[in-house]
């Protein structure tokens, strides 16, 4: 099946998903403050660019998009029905990046710790936090 919108509008509609500053993000990020955590953020020094990387404690966060990172198993994460095959290769190649990344991050003496969006949804997300923070400090 073929794309729903022209170049132009799905160009558009692209541009405005965002990479970093998502509002999973920003709510872990504003949690962990609270509990009294400093962190840098995207270190570009650092494969995959992690979210969160806290240096006391050699460890980094991830905040993955279900969809954009196929949450195996997860409600949010549905292919769309239009260009099928671009998608699954799209999140494939995704999958397969966070995974080299994730070696390379092990290879360096990082811990790394990867929190899906659905985590943070507000029946899970106390306890989300909660156990968080005290992976951070093990």
């Amino acid at each position: 099946m073929a794309d729903v919108h022209d170049k132009k509008t799905r160009s558009f509609n692209m541009s405005r998903i965002r990479s970093k500053d998502t509002k999973p993000e920003i709510l872990v990020r504003k949690c962990l403050f609270r509990y009294g955590f400093r962190y840098k953020l995207h270190d570009r020094t650092l494969p995959g660019k992690p979210d969160m990387v806290f240096p006391r404690y050699k460890t980094v966060v991830f905040i993955h998009g279900c969809f954009w990172h196929g949450h195996k198993g997860c409600q949010y994460f549905v292919i769309p029905k239009t260009r099928r095959k671009w998608w699954i290769e799209k999140i494939k190649r995704n999958q397969q990046l966070d995974a080299e990344h994730n070696r390379e991050l092990k290879n360096m003496g990082w811990n790394i710790i990867t929190v899906f969006e659905c985590r943070l949804k507000p029946k899970k997300r106390d306890s989300t936090l909660d156990q968080l923070a005290a992976r951070l400090t093990k």
